[in-house]
């Protein structure tokens, strides 16, 4: 406690010790505060200056005020001045210790701030390489357009070869990103041309199929299955452009197409000899009569028409064929013996191969090797036949026992079919893939040769009904739009014939009547599918309808072709014809007519437009010749003008008039007539040049003349033959008597001034020439002459005579005067 107490009091008795130190030093605090107003002031210029880093961390530390070490403080930007200043004023000034504490935590901040932003650049840099060596290609594009997005946020902090590094990635991105649209877009194109191919296929063999249960009494539209199998080869080519067609499917095509051509073929050849037919038809009633010649012509047609076999052959043929198969001198056939050798030898290879497939195990083709073995046997006759037999009843047992055996083998892949068929009927799927899958189903069963056991194949069987079931109605919905393309189809017959009936073929609009034929033609196109038995009657009358509206159609465009022909040969008469502005002018009046024709073919037309266009490009070819001609000419004449420019630059009013004379015939012999519009331009404003140059230069010699005859005048020296002849009119036309006053006159008229003596009888001068209408000589012609009369008078008049020299001299000087002007 008595500590405590001595310590309170001492620490009481200090203030007051304080005070006598100070007063015992008054005197030092002015000196002091004025050192720290030096101070200060040298400390304030040099902040207001550009100090540099180590001044201003000195200033922070030692500065007198806390202003200027605040201010220093503030300035600091180096990192290492900034920790050394943090590092004195810890503990000694807390403003500026804060100050550039917070400078290097703005500093450490920016700079994190910037790491990030080059770990994110490196990062994205990163993720664009790897993006472009993916092989994960779901949603690529998108996955790169959110790293462009990232990039635009810190591209502008991107080195130059950051950015590179980055555009080089974007862009192998972007060239994958091509490539698998490119991919995406050929494997688009890949199934589609399959589904063309499919379907031509499948309407090819609709078509056959629909053909073979034809009625004999009536025959297909020839015009419908001709325009099929256009469209048809015209839909498999693009089908089949640049793509690999596997060799079966290619086969079938030309299988099914070759079965069509001919069946056509031989439907068009019925319908042009369709006369010829019922005629030789009429005589098989009375086949007795019927002559060797007849029945070689029935021959012949039943060869030329050469119906094919599996077809129903047409009524109208029969009778042909009766006629053309009982000749009535020749007897009954006897059994050829040599083919019958050549049907037991093939029936021999077909055997052994038999042998061989049933050797292999092969079911499927030992099936159909025996089926056809069959088939050859019975063309056999019975001599023929008997040795066979046995062999063949031995080969049918090896047969069975290969398909018991297959059975087992098979079975285990028919129940996992009936298991696919099943879950299948379950599946809801778009019906024509479900059909599609219910059809490949079926062709996997029959590839593994059927089922023996009945129980099995009706479960499959079940299961193929069952999921068919749903694609009945979109089957029979399907051939609900078959029967409304059918009437569509019907509608569009019906305008057509409307059309027709109704045209007026002399005022037609041609061009609309085209585009009627080209819509019919579309619409019935895009009217499909229709059931192919229901169409023949619609097509047959769509055709005639067709034919009908063709032929006026085709008349015309013949008709304009020959129009455009006529143009073409004009226009080919124009090539060299002279003068060429009139060629190019009927060219371009030919073009006009060109326009001004109707309807066209297309291919003729093409060749027409070409061979018309090539006319037109001789002659306008023709024209670009001559331009680049004129070009060159121009150029070559703008060469030598420009040297001719250079030649006469330097003479001007300063030279002898003889320099600028030639310089003037020199521009004079330049012919213009070739030259560019600034060219000749130039060589205009160099002639306007050097004739003011020769202008003035004649003036001057003139002048100088006057000047020496003035003077001359004076002394008295004047002759009548050294002035101007015409001088002695004026002489005798100037009414100026007195000296001083014709120098006065000639000064007013000079526009030089006179003496001061001399200026109340100027002003009685100028007055009594306004007074007499005459005033000051604007007319640079009429001054000259009045100048003129003045110095005949002087010098032819003997008014110089009576003059002085400073008469005379101030009369030069008002001529030196007019030179001027």
């Amino acid at each position: 406690m008595a500590a405590f107490i001595q310590k309170l009091f001492r620490s009481r008795k200090t203030p007051e010790a304080a005070p006598k130190q100070r007063k015992a030093v008054q005197p030092a605090p002015v000196e002091q505060e004025d050192t720290r107003a030096s101070q200060r002031e040298e400390q304030l210029t040099a902040l207001e200056g550009s100090p540099s880093q180590s001044l201003l961390a000195k200033l922070a530390m030692e500065g007198v005020t806390a202003d200027i070490r605040q201010t220093a403080a503030g300035r600091l930007t180096d990192e290492a001045s900034l920790q050394a200043v943090q590092k004195q004023a810890k503990g000694r000034d807390k403003g500026v210790y804060q100050t550039v504490k917070s400078a290097l935590q703005q500093r450490r901040e920016e700079q994190a701030r910037l790491d990030s932003i080059s770990q994110t650049i490196a990062t994205l840099t990163r993720h664009a390489r790897d993006q472009a060596k993916s092989d994960d290609t779901k949603l690529y594009e998108a996955r790169l357009d959110a790293l462009l997005k990232q990039w635009t946020e810190v591209e502008e902090h991107a080195t130059p070869e950051q950015a590179q590094a980055f555009l080089e990635a974007v862009h192998q991105c972007k060239e994958r990103i091509a490539t698998l649209q490119s991919a995406a877009e050929e494997e688009k194109r890949q199934r589609e041309q399959q589904l063309q191919r499919q379907e031509t296929l499948d309407l090819l063999t609709r078509t056959l199929d629909e053909l073979k249960a034809q009625p004999p009494e009536t025959l297909p539209s020839l015009a419908s299955l001709d325009a099929l199998q256009k469209t048809q080869e015209n839909r498999w080519l693009e089908a089949t452009r640049d793509t690999a067609v596997d060799k079966q499917e290619q086969k079938s095509y030309e299988t099914a197409m070759l079965a069509l051509r001919n069946y056509l073929g031989s439907i068009r050849r019925i319908t042009q000899d369709r006369d010829a037919i019922v005629q030789l038809g009429t005589l098989v009633e009375g086949e007795d009569d019927a002559t060797e010649e007849q029945r070689a012509q029935a021959k012949t047609l039943i060869a030329e028409i050469n119906w094919p076999e599996g077809y129903p052959i047409p009524t109208l043929l029969e009778p042909l064929r009766k006629l053309a198969g009982k000749p009535r001198s020749k007897p009954q056939p006897r059994v050829d013996q040599e083919q019958q050798r050549a049907l037991a030898k093939r029936l021999e290879t077909d055997l052994e191969k038999l042998e061989a497939a049933l050797e292999a195990k092969q079911l499927k083709e030992s099936k159909q090797l025996f089926k056809t073995a069959q088939q050859h046997l019975r063309d056999l006759d019975q001599r023929h036949a008997k040795p066979y037999q046995a062999r063949v009843q031995l080969l049918n047992g090896q047969l069975r026992e290969l398909s018991d055996w297959q059975g087992f083998a098979t079975q285990p892949k028919q129940i996992a079919l009936c298991e696919q068929m099943e879950y299948l009927a379950e599946q809801p799927m778009d019906p024509e893939a479900k059909a599609e899958r219910i059809k490949e189903l079926q062709n996997e069963w029959r590839d593994l040769g059927g089922s023996s056991d009945r129980n099995l194949w009706s479960r499959f069987k079940a299961a193929s009904d069952k999921a068919y079931e749903p694609c009945k109605a979109y089957f029979s919905a399907k051939s609900g739009l078959k029967q409304a393309n059918l009437e569509k189809r019907s509608a569009i017959c019906e305008q057509l014939e409307s059309f027709l009936n109704n045209a007026d073929w002399s005022s037609i609009d041609w061009k609309a009547a085209e585009r009627i034929h080209q819509t019919a033609r579309q619409e019935w196109k895009e009217a499909w599918p229709v059931e192919f038995r229901d169409n023949r009657a619609v097509q047959k009358r769509f055709d005639e309808l067709l034919k009908k509206l063709e032929a006026p159609l085709d008349e015309e465009r013949r008709k304009n072709e020959a129009l455009k022909q006529a143009i073409v040969e004009k226009a080919e008469a124009l090539v060299d014809h002279e003068p060429l502005q009139e060629a190019m002018n009927q060219a371009k009046a030919l073009q006009g007519d060109w326009q001004a024709i109707g309807i066209t073919r297309h291919r003729e037309d093409r060749k027409l437009w070409q061979a018309f266009r090539k006319a037109c490009d001789q002659i306008f070819a023709r024209r670009d010749a001559e331009r680049t001609e004129q070009q060159q000419a121009s150029r070559a004449a703008d060469e030598s003008a420009q040297a001719a420019l250079e030649q006469v630059a330097e003479a001007s009013s300063d030279s002898h008039e003889e320099s600028v004379t030639a310089a003037l015939a020199t521009l004079r012999g330049i012919d213009e007539s070739n030259l560019s519009k600034g060219v000749r331009e130039q060589v205009q404003q160099e002639k306007q040049r050097l004739n003011k140059a020769l202008s003035e230069l004649k003036l001057r010699a003139k002048m100088a003349s006057w000047q020496s005859l003035v003077m001359a005048a004076t002394t008295g020296e004047t002759a009548n033959d050294s002035v101007p002849q015409h001088w002695t009119a004026l002489a005798d036309a100037s009414d100026a008597s007195d000296p001083a006053e014709l120098v006065i006159r000639a000064e007013i008229l000079c526009g030089v001034p006179s003496p001061e003596t001399d200026q109340q009888r100027r002003m009685e001068i100028q007055v009594r020439r306004l007074a007499d209408g005459m005033g000051s000589a604007d007319n640079g012609n009429d001054q000259m002459q009045d100048v003129e009369k003045l110095l005949a008078s002087w010098c032819l008049a003997g008014i110089g005579k009576d003059a002085n020299t400073e008469l005379a001299e101030r009369l030069n000087k008002a001529l030196a005067n007019l030179n001027q002007a």
